[in-house]
């Protein structure tokens, strides 16, 4: 078989169990869609089911006729976050995890991040992106010193009103952190704007987010696809979590239904290549926030939306859907979990095969490199033979 587009979706934080490492971590005994399906009970996800999901997690006691692929795949990058979990699905692995600021970052970078700008900060903590603005957001109104925060993740987060700070002020703080304070042994895997709106009391988070990453150090299968001249269409944050790298057009989308409309728009175009879109509000909205049952929810409209997808998808055409990290709403703590993530794999015509516990996340770049027939990373083991019965190309 052909396969000229290859469209990867990402559930983001949807892990299917702790891995072999997870005690290093803190997250033994995580397990981010078993633990839902066992605390929501009766989980209706027909679809995600006949691609093989149940086979996975075994909590989802509901069985179907399988029509995909199924496995699940193991971390090899230190960390747990959203940048190395997507570079390592590209085929970028890191050699050692990105700095961590459990107790706020150092009063130099701080005091040099001021002085920058022009102005003191506040917070400097570890927090819940909505605590902090609710608990500092009437202080930032009538100061007007930037928010900042941190999480377990290798984060700096910038929170602003937008009738305090223009977007575009705090962009330049956020680029400004980037290029000349987080650097060396300080470069965070992302420095985020936050703005927010609202009065004291009903303070929300807007839809003017802004990731600045770090530039991939190495080369990731965005690039080798754009080098063979094929096209790579990207949604959402994905542009940012590669620095904008590889890519050569760039859909814009806030949450998950725009996200599954993007996707939607590009299954229905002419276009040869890759799609990757990333489904965030599994992490952002309901994983970070321990909401169980409003994760129960959002992963049953995902599912209803693959239904349409799934029937839009023709020859040449091959599906992916997987996840970057865990995100266990029933465990302790709102932070991401280091767990094993759902590999499911559809084409249409495609039979049921049993992919196994994969080494790395790398194993999806290199597969995606055998069937779009170019250079391959330098980790990872292509499963184009397992998906197909044969080879697909030598490259």
């Amino acid at each position: 078989m052909d396969i000229n587009r290859v469209f990867i979706v990402v559930l983001d934080g949807a892990g299917v169990g702790a891995l072999p490492d997870a005690d290093a971590y803190g997250d033994t005994g995580s397990n981010t869609l078993g633990h839902i399906a066992l605390h929501t009970g009766n989980l209706k996800l027909p679809n995600l089911l006949s691609l093989g999901l149940g086979e996975i997690v075994p909590q989802l006691e509901e069985k179907t006729t399988i029509k995909g692929s199924f496995g699940k795949m193991a971390a090899r990058s230190p960390g747990k976050d959203t940048t190395s979990g997507h570079w390592e699905l590209a085929g970028l692995l890191l050699e050692k995890p990105f700095p961590l600021y459990p107790h706020g970052f150092p009063s130099e970078l701080i005091t040099a991040f001021a002085e920058a700008i022009g102005r003191p900060v506040m917070g400097n903590v570890v927090a819940s992106g909505t605590e902090i603005i609710d608990s500092l957001g009437t202080k930032h109104l009538q100061s007007g010193f930037p928010i900042v925060y941190t999480s377990a993740d290798s984060v700096f987060q910038i929170a602003a009103h937008e009738t305090v700070v223009s977007r575009e002020t705090l962009y330049d703080w956020c680029r400004v952190a980037r290029d000349r304070i987080l650097v060396k042994d300080h470069a965070v895997g992302r420095v985020i704007a936050r703005p927010f709106s609202g009065t004291p009391g009903n303070f929300k988070r807007t839809a003017g987010r802004r990731d600045y990453s770090l530039f991939p150090p190495g080369k990731t299968i965005l690039d080798s696809i754009q080098e063979k001249g094929a096209q790579v269409w990207v949604v959402g944050k994905v542009k940012d979590i590669f620095a904008g790298r590889g890519i050569t057009k760039h859909l814009p989308a806030a949450g998950n239904k725009e996200v599954m409309e993007a996707l939607q728009l590009a299954i229905s175009a002419d276009f040869n290549g890759l799609f990757w879109a990333t489904l965030v509000d599994f992490d952002m909205v309901y994983g970070h926030r321990n909401d169980v049952v409003g994760f129960a929810r959002e992963l049953e409209a995902f599912d209803r939306s693959l239904e349409g997808i799934l029937s839009k998808l023709k020859e040449g055409d091959l599906l992916f859907i997987t996840a970057d990290h865990g995100c266990d709403p029933t465990f302790p703590g709102t932070n991401h979990t280091r767990e094993f993530v759902p590999l499911l794999a559809y084409s249409p015509g495609m039979k049921k095969t049993n992919l196994g516990i994969r080494k790395t996340f790398a194993d999806l770049a290199a597969t995606m490199a055998e069937v779009l027939h170019c250079a391959a990373p330098l980790t990872g083991e292509s499963f184009a033979a397992d998906l197909f019965g044969r080879r697909v190309s030598q490259a």
